[in-house]
């Protein structure tokens, strides 16, 4: 990587860092049972021009893998002196559960469920309390990056509030295959970004604990546009033709009895009310039971796991899905 430099700081202070140069750093935001560091990797692209401060995090649960690749092509590939603002890319939010290869952080806390977290308390919050305060405070745009869960697998889909402007033309930007309108009133890294007044948009990249090559990039195109559209880089976004789905809300399915379960519909499929979508069967091949659509709607995600106890999940449907286009107004 051209001019890299490489940091070991506890807190990250963007206007300290040199323009024009790329910084690798290590910020050192807790400490594990044995005195050692919690050490989370930011890539720091650090622009020679004035501009705004776009972030970009992957991996607040340890088993989303694609954003990543995705920082390490974007920051990494990007020239800091052709550049007017500044990258920040969190390569790994949860540094724990990337290295147990676990969704929860080491104490077994979902990190995008206790946003803000807090000063004092339990180690999860407040290892997200210190990254949200001394790293997404600098951003001015955050795109924070998932996969599906374990057992499930997503459409390459975004979640945004669609009545606010710019969260709205960075979800269009991405060329998504949906995006479900989501205000950010929710104990999300995006519902804490949006609290500070940083517009955000959460994207799915498909599927979790893999790198998914054509996933990324098509993750790495719509980050890409962003940058063009924010006058990070010099350049035009490029938008496909194709018309995208909007849905106004979305919501799980869930079994009521168990078995070993099939579903029948793939992400991104239409559904009707009444259609059958699952069914579950005992160990010796009887069917238990059959599922239903309960309205019209969009296969958002899925579940792929065979083994599903009463309680599980079957369906992220889309509600209300309607064409519109990825193009946005020049600014």
């Amino acid at each position: 990587m051209p001019h890299l430099q490489h940091l070991s700081l506890h807190q990250l202070d963007l206007e300290s860092l040199e323009r024009g140069r790329l910084h690798r750093i290590w910020l050192h935001v807790a400490k594990n049972g044995i005195g050692e560091a919690i050490r989370i990797p930011i890539l720091v692209a650090r622009g020679a021009h004035e501009g705004p401060v776009l972030g970009i995090t992957a991996a607040i649960h340890g088993n989303e893998l694609n954003g990543i690749s995705v920082i390490q092509r974007l920051v990494g590939g990007v020239d800091p002196k052709q550049l007017s603002g500044t990258l920040v890319g969190v390569l790994a939010v949860n540094v724990p559960g990337v290295l147990m290869k676990q969704r929860q952080f080491n104490d077994n806390v979902d990190l995008n469920s206790i946003a803000p977290g807090k000063p004092v308390g339990r180690g999860s919050a407040v290892y997200l309390h210190r990254f949200i305060d001394r790293v997404i405070r600098q951003m001015d745009y955050l795109i924070d990056l998932h996969t599906a869960s374990v057992g499930r697998v997503n459409s390459l889909y975004v979640r945004a509030n669609m009545n606010e402007p710019e969260a709205a033309r960075m979800a269009r930007l991405q060329i998504p295959e949906i995006i479900v309108h989501n205000p950010p009133n929710d104990t999300t890294l995006r519902g804490s970004a949006a609290a500070l007044g940083i517009p955000a948009i959460t994207v799915e990249l498909r599927n979790p604990s893999r790198f998914q090559t054509r996933t990324i990039e098509d993750g790495l195109a719509g980050v890409q546009n962003v940058l063009f559209d924010l006058g990070l880089l010099p350049g035009t976004p490029v938008i496909s033709e194709e018309e995208t789905v909007l849905c106004n809300g979305s919501y799980w399915t869930y079994t009521d009895e168990g078995g070993l379960l099939e579903v029948f519909p793939q992400v991104t499929d239409r559904i009707a009310k009444g259609d059958p979508v699952a069914e579950a069967r005992t160990i010796f091949g009887e069917v238990n039971k059959v599922f239903y659509a309960p309205e019209d709607g969009i296969v958002v995600g899925r579940s792929i796991d065979p083994i599903n106890q009463t309680g599980s999940r079957i369906l992220h449907i889309g509600r209300n899905p309607q064409p519109i286009s990825c193009a946005v107004e020049p600014r």
